[in-house]
C-alpha cells in the first residue's frame, strides 16, 4: 500500500535511523536481552546522532519539531529490525516523558531538558503499582507537603527505564482522601536519599527493555519538582495518555507487518507435500486476510497520527488505535507463527522473538479491557 504522509526529510531521517540500529543496536541485542537491558552508551550515541529528544525545543538543544512522523519512524524501524526491545528506552523517553517535561515551568524546563536532550538524562514515568494498574486512582504511593519538600513513600511496578534512568516522573498521592483530584505528578531524581531500584523483571519478550520494581521510602524532595499544581496530575496524564497510546499502536502495526513479511518469504522457500507452502490456497488466503487487516490499520495509524500534529487526536480515537492494533499484531504474529509450523517455536527464527514481544502490548499503556470501556462510556453518553 502507498502511503503519502512523509516528505524527502522523513525519508532521510528513516535512512539515517535504519543506519543507526544496523550499526549500533542489532549487534549487541542478542546480549542486551540476556542483560535485561542496553547499554547506555547507545543512549549517549543515539542522543548524539539527533533521535533524542527531537521534540525538545531547540532552545534546550532539543530537535526543536512536534512531527511526530519522526517517531512512527523510530517506532517502526525498531520493530521492523526486531530490536524493538532494545530501541524502546529511547520511544519511551522521546514520546512519553519529554512531553511532561516541555509543558512543565521555565526554571524545570532549564534543569531537565538539556540533558533529557543530549543523552546525559534518561527518564522514566511511574504510574502502575503492584495493586493498581490500569485503575490509576487507587495508587497508594503518597507525596505528603512538608514544608518546602513532598516526602515520598510507597512503591511501583513495571517502569521501563526503571534501572537506568536519571530522573522519573512519579504520579502519587499528594491528598490521599481524594481520588483522582488526589493525583499530582513529581518528578524525583535518581540517587535521592530513600529512593530503590528493585529487581529487574524477567518479562517474556522485550527482553532488553529495562523494566523495574521502584522503592520509596521516606523519600524527600524539593516542592520545586511538582509538575504542575497539586491534584492535577490525573489531568496530566489523561492529555498526554492518547500520544502514549498512538505510539503503542504504531510499533503494533510495524510489528505486525514484520512478522508478516518474513513469513511470506517463508512460505515462498518452505516445501511441504511436493510444493512451497505459499502455493496452498488456504496459505494464500490467510496472507489475504492480513495483508488487508494491515493496509487498513496503516490508514488508521497515518491519519491519527496527523491528526495528533493538527493538535486533533482524541483520547477515543486513541483508544481505538491502541486496542484494535495491538489485538491485531497479536492475531497476525500467531497466524504467522502457526505458518511457520514446528519450526515458528524454535527461538532461532525471528518468528518466535516477534511472537513473546508483541503479547505485552494489548497490556501495557492501558489494557484492550480499558480501551473498550474509554470507547463504550463516550458511545452511551
Amino acid at each position: 500500500m502507498q502511503r503519502d504522509i512523509f516528505l524527502e526529510e522523513h525519508h532521510l531521517f528513516r535512512e539515517s535511523f535504519r543506519e543507526f540500529i544496523a550499526r549500533e543496536i542489532t549487534p549487541l541485542h542478542c546480549d542486551w536481552e540476556v542483560a535485561g537491558r542496553v547499554d547506555r552508551g547507545m543512549f549517549t550515541k543515539a542522543a548524539n546522532a539527533g533521535f533524542v529528544g527531537i521534540g525538545i525545543p531547540e532552545e534546550y538543544g532539543g530537535g526543536g519539531t512536534s512531527d511526530f512522523r519522526f517517531n512512527l519512524i523510530m517506532s517502526e524501524e525498531g520493530w521492523a529490525a526486531g530490536v524493538a526491545g532494545s530501541t524502546m528506552c529511547i520511544t519511551l523517553h522521546n514520546d512519553v516523558v519529554v512531553p511532561y517535561m516541555i509543558a512543565a515551568n521555565k526554571e524545570q524546563r532549564l534543569k531537565w531538558l538539556p540533558g533529557a536532550a543530549d543523552g546525559s538524562l534518561m527518564g522514566a514515568i511511574a504510574m502502575s503499582e503492584p495493586g493498581a494498574g490500569s485503575d490509576l486512582a487507587g495508587m497508594q504511593t503518597t507525596a505528603i507537603r512538608s514544608g518546602d519538600q513532598y516526602i515520598i513513600s510507597g512503591s511501583k511496578t513495571f517502569i521501563t527505564n526503571g534501572l537506568q534512568s536519571d530522573f522519573v516522573i512519579l504520579a502519587a498521592k499528594t491528598d490521599p482522601t481524594e481520588r483522582h483530584r488526589g493525583i499530582s505528578l513529581i518528578v524525583v531524581e535518581g540517587g535521592s536519599p530513600g529512593f530503590e531500584r528493585g529487581r529487574k523483571l524477567d518479562k517474556i519478550g522485550l527482553k532488553s527493555q529495562d523494566t523495574a520494581e521502584l522503592y520509596f521510602d521516606e523519600v524527600k524532595v524539593s516542592a520545586e519538582n511538582l509538575l504542575g499544581a497539586e491534584g492535577t496530575g490525573f489531568a496530566q496524564l489523561v492529555s498526554k495518555l492518547p500520544q502514549e497510546r498512538l505510539g503503542i499502536a504504531m510499533g503494533a502495526v510495524a510489528g505486525a507487518k514484520e512478522a508478516f513479511r518474513i513469513t511470506v518469504d517463508y512460505c515462498k522457500s518452505r516445501k511441504a507435500f511436493g510444493q512451497a507452502v505459499a502455493a496452498f490456497q488456504n496459505t494464500r488466503f490467510v496472507l489475504a486476510e492480513m495483508r488487508t487487516e494491515l493496509d487498513i490499520a496503516q490508514l488508521l495509524v497515518d491519519s491519527q497520527v496527523m491528526a495528533l500534529n493538527a493538535g486533533k487526536l482524541s483520547a477515543v480515537d486513541a483508544a481505538e488505535a491502541k486496542w484494535w492494533c495491538t489485538e491485531l499484531q497479536k492475531r497476525v504474529v500467531d497466524q504467522c507463527l502457526q505458518l511457520h509450523g514446528g519450526y515458528g517455536y524454535m527461538e532461532e527464527y525471528p518468528i518466535a522473538r516477534a511472537w513473546r514481544d508483541m503479547r505485552a502490548q494489548t497490556i501495557y499503556g492501558g489494557s484492550t479491557e480499558i480501551m473498550k470501556e474509554i470507547i463504550g462510556r463516550a458511545v452511551v453518553a
